[in-house]
């Protein structure tokens, strides 16, 4: 009986668009609130910041995604186009061309040939677009999908410390912050280590690293600008 098998590539469009949000969106949002909240400022200041901060993060990382993934688009979109006109002008060419791509990974000349014509006999241009410009489902630029994969994530990511800042009481508000975000950038990192295959403990410490020298810098900054005000 066969079964069908999963591989984590097929996920990588929107995993990647994801984790990219959910980290962006945790880290700098929670450094705005660290920065802002060292400043000495009010909770209403702090609460505002953090608001903000996760409103335009959220529709920036959605623009930049989408403009990026566009381009990626627009790039396949043109090398198609070309593949079709060099499929209309010279057809045994691209026969040949094809078979060639087969021998090169070990298959004998005539069958590479015969293969070839099949496949291109069935759908030429599916055909070199999946073996001569590995293009393939997985693969494929979506710039709605992974637009709107960053703005939900970045929001998901940077909600955590904005809640924080309006129920925790104002004088616990960093310290809350800290080690909330610091808990969940270390879940966040396993996950995505996980699902894509890799170590836990790596994929945790590396995005706790980050995360912690961002709020650092960023709840530095804050108490410099405080003072100096």
């Amino acid at each position: 009986m066969r079964t069908t098998e999963r591989h984590r590539s097929e996920h990588i469009g929107w995993l990647r668009a994801a984790v990219l949000g959910a980290n962006d969106g945790l880290i700098s949002t929670a450094s705005l609130v660290l920065g802002v909240a060292a400043s000495g400022t009010s909770r209403s200041s702090v609460l505002i910041a953090g608001v903000a901060g996760l409103v335009a993060g959220s529709m920036s990382m959605a623009a930049g995604e989408y403009v990026s993934v566009s381009s990626q688009s627009d790039t396949e979109r043109a090398d198609l186009a070309m593949e079709r006109r060099e499929l209309a002008a010279d057809r045994e060419g691209e026969e040949a061309e094809l078979a060639a791509i087969y021998v090169e990974r070990g298959v004998d000349a005539a069958l590479a040939l015969q293969v070839s014509k099949q496949l291109m006999a069935t759908d030429a241009l599916a055909a070199h677009a999946r073996d001569e410009l590995g293009f393939s489902a997985s693969t494929q630029a979506r710039p709605l999908q992974a637009a709107m994969a960053s703005a939900v994530s970045f929001a998901c990511g940077a909600v955590a410390p904005v809640l924080l800042s309006a129920v925790v009481p104002h004088e616990y508000t960093s310290r809350a912050v800290t080690v909330c975000s610091i808990a969940f950038l270390a879940v966040l990192g396993a996950v995505a280590a996980r699902v894509g295959g890799a170590s836990m403990t790596r994929g945790a410490l590396r995005v706790v690293l980050w995360g912690s020298l961002a709020m650092g810098v960023s709840t530095i900054v804050g108490r410099l600008f405080g003072a100096a005000l």
